[in-house]
């Protein structure tokens, strides 16, 4: 039988991993470096760290700080923030250090000078260079030790299609550059050939999302045509001078979309017959195995081999992090072993299928490196029918020790500047000093070798099954949450099947467009004389539906009917009002990408927008159930023979007037709040967004509520609205919208109008001025992405947008032209395009009153970018994204709201300043602070004046719960939607005292 068909004798196999091991571990010179030399240096610093984890993650935070920090000054405050974040942590050499360290002067500069230097020589340790001279003299030396390379360029985030270009044009000047280079050189059979020829001796890996700054797994269409136009003439060019190219895999989200660009690019006929290309594969995600029996099909049908560097995984904290916060399943094995375990079993299968797949095993650890060596033993294969990869500066006694056993051994060569390597650079660090790493056990810790070289699967217990294990990472960050409520998540639109489904219901709500929604009054569906049409502002040819235009008499019918509904409903058991609440809930998530599907329709809501809009009505119902509850639970301060009970009960009827920007979440939101706790409602809907409410008002009935409880009253504000405000059996009225219609509301609801008998409650949401400083140490990868996402998603149309960047003037200028290349590297389009992200503005109204705003800022301030709209100018409401500079914190584009794509961006001295500007709006509702400074944070955090403070993120996207939302000043009263305290704005306190005392004798309190 073929050894390479027989399964192997488990038995056998582990004795030759371990006596691979042991052969290893006697060859590898574990004695580190000279004492006293830098690298021993080091070495104690790394190992200081590593027994405390508060100061390892402190320190690691200023060396990711250091390299934006300009001047000695800011070098050593960090140095000491940083420190003190640590706290009680630190050890006694460290506050003693923290006592006496210099804030200015000859000693500060010196202490400067020695951090950066310090921070270099650990990055030459792991980054090979910061030109591609020096990175050919370092793997010139590799060579030199019969160790091949692969060359990586540095460089995390790429944000504007010029990076993106630029990113092309450096890999084109490498492959050429190192190809014409390889020439020249000696071949080293070890390294240069394998049983079936000559192998490439310079070898190039990608990021592939370094080519294009859009790149998205939403869109893989059109990220996968973006991606090949730039990879084409870079594997042309390795082609033609003998270069082998890898791609790299990054975060899980990115896997899909990585793959279908290999497999693509690689059955176009230039490259159908190419076998010097390979990807990355990595282990610890759960979907691995799948992906490479997929890729061996793929590969016979193709007919040429390709290469697998199987690698354990580098993004594992970043993965249980992000799924954690999104609340999505984690797609990375929880516990090292089981990642160690999957990665034998995957290598098993590629030397089985070698000739197919060809095998590159990325691994410090030498038990999995012994592992893959025993199995190509066991199955026959020639010698150096794989090979071994290891990253620079990790690991040398092992690559040293392998090439000695004859092994092939790749080291993964990154190069580049020191800021862009930062981020691969503390990685590395992270690394080397975690608890799991296999290099602190065997080189620091001097862990027993019969434990490193122990079977994985020993780690394995009984009645943990690990197909089904949830992450310990993921369960240890949402346990820190008290509250029983979870966030719907958002769909993950990386997986194909959601993206499917949402195209699949693009497409059946494109059946039912066209369709007339009457008024409901009562539980009665009524026709009007006239009618509301609905156009998708991304088309204007498209008429979404068309809504009833409900009259003065109207409203007085469904006033009368919600006045007529409410004792029963008030009387009716919180339980029960919850239950539906929960049930509209429910039918929501099952009719998800209808809804959603509906509001990319009618308000061009983009995929994401939309699907976070139907997520958050979905929170609005089951948190405000919870919140009910809660408020239902009577309370009292009780005495002998007193009886004092505390409670709440509902106002009565409910106005609800909600805008069009988010027309499921805030029309749902404010409607289950007053419902929850026993109002009744009147849902006017915003004129643009009626057909979305009309969807919500079936949603409710299927749910249960009865006639008269909800009442779907659309029409047009002016005509009905005074009615509405002024009727006196209303009691309550809650609004989100502008700020001149909200206080004009305010106004008209003091009024005491003939039979009114109480005080209408009004509950007003308005708009903001918003704005993100930007610190003069910011990550510029972050804040310019964050004020874009800002800025321009929904085309601005969020009440929390940013529509002022402040910014230091030192870092002013690099900020701006970032900001401007991020920005025209947006795709303007329709919003059921997945790729687009800047679509329409809401109505022809909104654009002429944003392009009136524009014009009067050409006249205040300095256009720095305005976007093209081509062919676009006249199939819908669209306005190109604008960025002006140079702008004064007084002028009209720096204070009044313009609710567009329009953002000023403002030049200021120093943080005193900047929080000056920030605050000198009449206006307080969303801010942003991007800075690496914590005692920045923490000033920031003390005076910026805003309803919703975000640090280091966008400042759009809060969460029900999470972040509750709301503003002060004409942003607002104060109320939090989605907070706990917000259902307090739609009841009212009652006290009830009872004398319980009778003829001198009173029952005992557990009686009373």
């Amino acid at each position: 039988m073929d050894a390479l068909a027989r399964s192997l004798d488990e038995t056998e196999l582990e004795r030759l991993t371990h006596a691979f091991g042991a052969e290893l571990f006697a060859r590898v010179d574990r004695r580190g470096p000279l004492l006293l030399s830098p690298s021993w240096w080091d070495e104690r610093v790394m190992a200081l760290t590593m027994d405390d984890e508060a100061l390892k993650v402190q320190l690691f935070r200023f060396i990711d700080a250091l390299p934006l920090l300009k001047t000695p000054e800011a070098v050593v405050r960090h140095l000491r923030e940083y420190l003190e974040q640590a706290g009680p942590h630190l050890p006694a050499w460290t506050m003693l250090g923290m006592r006496l360290m210099p804030k200015k002067g000859i000693f500060a500069r010196f202490l400067a000078w020695q951090a950066r230097r310090s921070a270099r020589r650990l990055a030459r340790r792991f980054i090979a260079g910061g030109t591609l001279d020096e990175a050919l003299d370092t793997v010139l030396r590799l060579r030199r030790r019969k160790l091949g390379f692969t060359v990586d360029l540095l460089g995390e985030a790429t944000i504007t299609e010029s990076e993106a270009g630029h990113n092309q044009q450096d890999y084109l000047h490498l492959v050429k550059g190192l190809g014409e280079q390889a020439r020249l050189w000696r071949e080293m059979p070890q390294i240069d050939r394998d049983p079936y020829g000559p192998l490439p001796r310079v070898n190039v890996s990608i990021k592939l999302s370094a080519l294009y700054s859009q790149f998205d797994p939403i869109d893989p269409e059109g990220t996968s045509e973006a991606v090949r136009r730039r990879l084409r003439p870079i594997l042309l060019s390795a082609r033609e001078n003998g270069v082998f190219i890898n791609l790299d895999m990054e975060q899980s989200s990115f896997k899909d979309v990585t793959l279908r660009i290999f497999r693509e690019i690689l059955e176009e006929p230039d490259f159908r017959d190419w076998s010097d290309v390979g990807i990355a594969i990595q282990a610890y995600l759960r979907s691995c195995e799948r992906d490479l029996h997929e890729l061996a099909e793929w590969t016979k049908r193709r007919g040429a081999p390709i290469w697998i560097r199987l690698i354990k995984g580098a993004y594992w904290d970043y993965e249980t992090v992000i799924c954690a916060q999104e609340g999505w399943p984690v797609p990375v094995f929880a516990h090292k072993w089981e990642t160690d375990a999957n990665y034998e079993k995957l290598s098993l299968f590629l030397l089985r299928n070698h000739r197919l797949l060809r095998p590159a095993f990325g691994s410090h650890n030498i038990r999995s490196l012994s592992h893959a060596m025993a199995a190509a033993k066991m199955l026959d294969l020639p010698p150096r029918s794989f090979e071994i990869q290891m990253l620079y500066g990790m690991g040398d006694p092992i690559q040293d020790s392998l090439v000695r056993l004859d092994q092939r051994v790749r080291v993964y060569t990154p190069y580049g500047q020191l800021l862009p390597g930062m981020a691969y650079l503390v990685r590395r660090l992270l690394e080397n000093t975690a608890n799991t790493s296999f290099l602190r056990a065997s080189f620091t810790e001097n862990v027993a070798e019969e434990k490193l070289l122990a079977n994985p699967l020993t780690h394995r217990k009984p009645h943990l099954d690990p197909s089904t294990h949830h992450d310990a990472m993921a369960t240890q960050h949402t346990e820190t949450i008290t509250s029983p409520f979870r966030n719907e998540p958002l769909t993950d639109f990386s997986i194909e099947e959601n993206r499917q489904k949402m195209l699949d219901a693009l497409v059946e709500v494109r059946r039912k467009v066209g369709q007339k929604h009457p008024l409901v009054i009562a539980g009665r569906r009524i026709d009007t004389k006239e009618w509301i049409a609905s156009t998708n502002p991304s088309h204007l040819r498209e008429v979404v539906g068309e809504c009833g235009r409900a009259t003065k008499d109207h409203a007085l019918q469904a006033i009368a009917a919600a006045r007529e509904a409410f004792p029963a409903w008030r009387d009716t058991p919180t339980e029960g009002r919850c239950s539906l609440l929960e049930e509209v809930a429910e039918k929501m998530r099952r009719r998800r990408f209808e809804l959603a599907a509906w509001q990319v329709l009618e308000c061009a809501k983009q995929w994401r927008e939309a699907d976070a809009d139907v997520a958050e009505a979905i929170d609005f119902c089951v948190y405000y159930a919870q919140q009910a509850r809660h408020l239902d639970r009577p309370t009292g301060f009780h005495l002998p023979g007193e009886e004092n009970t505390f409670l709440y009960e509902p106002r009565g009827v409910a106005v609800v007037i909600a805008p069009w920007n988010f027309p499921l979440a805030i029309l749902c939101g404010m409607s289950a709040a007053a419902l929850a706790v026993g109002n009744t409602v009147i849902m006017k809907p915003a004129e643009q967004s009626s057909i979305i409410a009309a969807k919500l008002q079936d949603i409710l009935e299927e749910a249960g509520f009865p006639k008269g409880v909800v009442n779907y009253l659309p029409g047009v504000g002016e005509e009905i609205g005074p009615t509405l405000v002024d009727d006196p059996r209303v009691d309550l009225i809650a609004f989100t919208g502008s700020r001149g219609v909200g206080l004009a509301l305010n106004k008209q609801a003091s009024v005491v109008h003939q039979g009114q008998d109480h005080i209408k409650r009004i509950i007003v949401e308005l708009g903001g001025k918003n704005a993100v400083i930007v610190d003069d140490d910011a990550d510029l990868d972050e804040a310019v992405a964050g004020v874009v996402a800002s800025a321009f998603g929904y085309q601005g149309q969020k009440c929390s947008a940013c529509s002022r960047a402040i910014v230091l003037e030192s870092i002013h200028d690099q900020f701006l032209s970032r900001l401007v290349e991020a920005t025209r590297s947006l795709k303007i389009g329709p919003a059921e395009d997945p790729g687009s992200r800047v679509g329409p503005v809401i109505d022809a109204e909104a654009r002429e009153r944003i392009l009136a705003a524009i014009e009067k800022g050409k006249s205040e301030s300095r256009l720095v970018y305005a976007g093209d709209l081509g062919f676009l100018v006249n199939e819908g409401h669209y306005v190109a994204p604008h960025v002006f500079a140079d702008v004064s914190p007084n002028t009209a584009i720096a204070q009044e709201e313009i609710f567009g794509p329009v953002l000023a961006v403002i030049k200021v001295k120093d943080l005193d300043e900047a929080l000056a500007v920030a605050n000198g709006t009449q206006y307080a509702l969303t801010g942003g602070l991007f800075t690496r400074s914590p005692e920045h944070i923490r000033r920031v955090r003390r005076e910026f004046r805003v309803g919703n403070l975000y640090i280091n993120r966008k400042i759009t996207g809060a969460l029900v719960a999470r972040q509750p939302f709301g503003g002060f000043k004409l942003s607002g009263g104060g109320t939090k939607a989605g907070g706990q305290d917000y259902l307090l704005q739609f009841v009212v306190p009652r006290t009830i005292t009872e004398n319980t005392m009778r003829r001198g004798f009173a029952p005992p309190p557990e009686e009373s």
